[in-house]
């Protein structure tokens, strides 16, 4: 998932190079909604990649085209906006510390434990 968004602000870098940019992040945004579609059987429904793909292009958009432009409306644009500078795209983190015994290890500890006859140190 990093390598793709890399990939695509690398794109959206080389788009604001060029004299042209807000008509090609348009094209850009379109390809990938149209991307994104397609991979939809029922509702679609955004990843944060895909979050995080509209709201870059959403920058080199004039704001009166976004309705035009994009598959959301401009106030969910805003706040997905919102959240991707909040940092809740990030990936969730694991709880810290050592990862529990996994219940078929801890059934052969007891069960070993059971079969060995106590020994006392003398």
């Amino acid at each position: 998932m990093a390598y793709r968004l890399g990939r695509r602000v690398l794109g959206v870098l080389g788009t604001v190079a060029r004299s042209d940019g807000a008509l090609m992040a348009e094209v850009l945004a379109l390809r990938h909604e149209t991307t994104v579609l397609r991979r939809q059987v029922v509702r679609v429904r955004y990843e944060p990649a895909d979050r995080a793909w509209f709201t870059t292009l959403s920058a080199l958009v004039p704001r009166g085209r976004w309705t035009e432009v994009f598959p959301a409306t401009p106030a969910t644009l805003l706040s997905w906006h919102r959240r991707l500078v909040a940092g809740k795209y990030t990936p969730t983190r694991t709880a810290p510390g050592r990862p529990s015994t996994r219940p078929a290890v801890k059934a052969l500890i007891l069960q070993g434990s059971c079969e060995m006859p106590c020994r006392t140190l003398l």
